[in-house]
């Protein structure tokens, strides 16, 4: 039922009734509210916070699996059509945009004037830029461009009672102060709704290339040291990608570990770093080397794994899952066959991948809830014996009530619960999203 009360907040036809509000994923709202503006988010903040309604907010929707302990809020906030460019300042190398553009468009639009945005994440012609901030999302490029955090230099947020904030600023050197943009990314709307991102961007790459290293049964020893041995030379590798025998016969059709390193620079750098590939390779191994637009396409293949909130199954016997885990870089071969063994044991399939430079690992498993849940737990305790974390990044709701999404609370709990009363003292913007319930 849409409430009375709202009938004065936007446009009839920006509101609606939500029929699917019991969705796999959670995360969901009774009454749906578009926003095309900015004001329609202050709007609509405004009179959920003073009429304390809760509101959840989704845009792509490829994150609703992410966080999340309420099924269901009073208003589900859409951002789908708050989208575009607002300003693309060529020269200064900045952007920007409204959250609810994809990356793809994005992408495609930065491509006109020969520049980019260095984020590589999955499914990039659903996932909205709002969501990635919000999520603080990345891919295996994050080893040369760093994620999210890294490339946000300025915000434009709406407080959960209405009021509009500017973070940062338009031009890369504005770092005077205390960087409050870091408040919001990766707080899973919890602060604020971020309502215009300003991004640094580069000079799209002149020549690309990867190179896939195919490593034997047994060769763990091969792939520590030779990874080590790039990280210590003067090569300046894009992606350090380790992935499953799973995933790589998905992608490459060879079912043995797969070292992914790829180079952006221009064509003569990019040849010498591969032609360095070459010499020091162990013995033993497979090496394939892919140029331009041959690699380009094994990346949007890449791209386009695990689940992403449209294309789960509601059978309860087949269940996605995603995992996010966090370690030490040189950990993540360990993290992977620990993952790998864990799957066999519960009768899971498994693909997974992780950087031996950054050291971020993404799981995706598919099976029973209940064995799922199992593998969770189990591996989250592995990992946490080595100071990892594992966060479960795509879990329907159910097994979010039984599974913790983020983990033990940090120490530093007592500090991000106090920025949450201060910026959302009623608790209305994503309750029970973040970490520790916040």
């Amino acid at each position: 039922m849409i409430y009375s009360d709202t009938e004065s907040i936007l446009p009839e036809e920006q509101v609606k009734v939500n029929n699917e509000r019991e969705h796999l994923l959670g995360n969901s709202g009774m009454q749906i509210m578009e926003a095309y503006s900015e004001a329609d988010i202050s709007k609509v903040l405004t009179f959920a916070y003073e009429h304390e309604k809760t509101v959840n907010v989704i845009s792509g929707g490829t994150k609703q699996g992410f966080g999340g302990e309420s099924e269901s809020a009073d208003i589900l906030l859409s951002l789908a059509n708050y989208k575009g460019i607002v300003e693309h300042s060529v020269g200064d190398l900045t952007m920007t945009v409204r959250p609810g553009t994809t990356l793809k468009e994005i992408t495609d639009e930065l491509a006109k004037k020969g520049q980019f945005v260095a984020l590589d994440t999955a499914w990039p012609e659903m996932a909205t830029i709002g969501g990635i901030i919000s999520a603080n999302d990345s891919g295996p490029k994050r080893l040369l461009y760093g994620s999210a955090r890294d490339l946000v230099i300025g915000l434009r947020v709406v407080y959960a009672d209405g009021r509009v904030i500017r973070t940062g600023g338009k031009v890369v050197k504005n770092v005077a102060g205390y960087d409050m943009n870091k408040l919001f990314i990766g707080a899973m709307g919890t602060l604020g709704v971020i309502s215009e991102i300003t991004i640094k961007l580069r000079p799209l790459p002149k020549y690309e290339g990867l190179s896939l290293i195919h490593f034997p049964e047994g060769s763990e020893n091969k792939i520590h040291d030779f990874s080590v041995s790039l990280l210590d030379s003067v090569m300046e590798p894009v992606t350090l990608e380790l992935l499953t025998p799973t995933l790589a016969e998905i992608l490459t059709g060879k079912n043995s570990y797969i070292l992914g390193i790829a180079f952006e620079d221009r064509e003569k750098a990019v040849l010498e770093q591969v032609k360095w590939i070459r010499e020091n390779l162990p013995e033993g191994v497979g090496h394939t080397v892919m140029y331009q637009e041959e690699a380009k396409k094994w990346w949007e293949d890449f791209r386009q794994i695990g689940p992403n909130g449209y294309n789960d199954e509601v059978d309860e016997a087949n269940t996605w899952a995603a995992l996010k885990i966090g370690s030490n870089n040189m950990d993540v071969l360990g993290n992977l066959e620990a993952a790998e063994k864990l799957a066999e044991t519960h009768h899971l399939i498994l693909q997974g991948h992780g950087g031996l430079g950054h050291g971020i690992s993404r799981i995706y498993i598919k099976g029973r809830p209940d064995d799922i849940v199992s593998f969770i737990k189990k591996l989250r305790a592995k990992t946490e014996e080595k100071n990892g974390f594992v966060v479960c990044t795509h879990l329907p709701f159910k097994l979010r009530e039984t599974v913790s999404v983020w983990g033990v609370k940090p120490a530093h709990f007592a500090l991000l619960e106090g920025i949450k009363q201060a910026n959302d003292s009623k608790r209305i913007l994503n309750r029970k999203r973040f970490v520790g319930g916040i």
